[in-house]
């Protein structure tokens, strides 16, 4: 592994630890295990692109929740700029979910 690779690997661990840290109001797990987080993309300047869903696309809290992740992601060290695209292909499904996840709702 190179270090440009080192760095962006550490980096994404920052990122996704940063994400743990959001939680879905109506659920008790962060949004990442809970499986709302498609993508990330880091880009060459360092620029990330989050791609990420909602349980349903009416959920209260479509509002905000895309914002938080923008803001968490953003104020990442060396993160440089931040975007997250919402998207509901494919449909979330709790099949998306952590072990972890499954496993503090009682689906396993």
């Amino acid at each position: 592994m190179n270090e440009r690779e080192k760095e962006l690997e550490e980096l994404k661990e920052r990122i996704i630890a940063g994400l743990k840290t959001i939680y879905d109001p109506e659920i008790p797990v962060n949004i990442y295990d809970l499986g709302l987080i498609y993508e990330i993309n880091i880009n060459m300047d360092n620029s990330v692109d989050v791609v990420m869903t909602l349980t349903a696309p009416g959920c209260p809290v479509a509002g905000i929740l895309p914002q938080q992740v923008e803001n968490r992601v953003r104020v990442t060290k060396g993160v440089t700029d931040a975007r997250v695209h919402l998207t509901f292909d494919p449909p979330y499904h709790r099949d998306m979910m952590s072990d972890e996840a499954k496993f503090e709702l009682g689906f396993f």
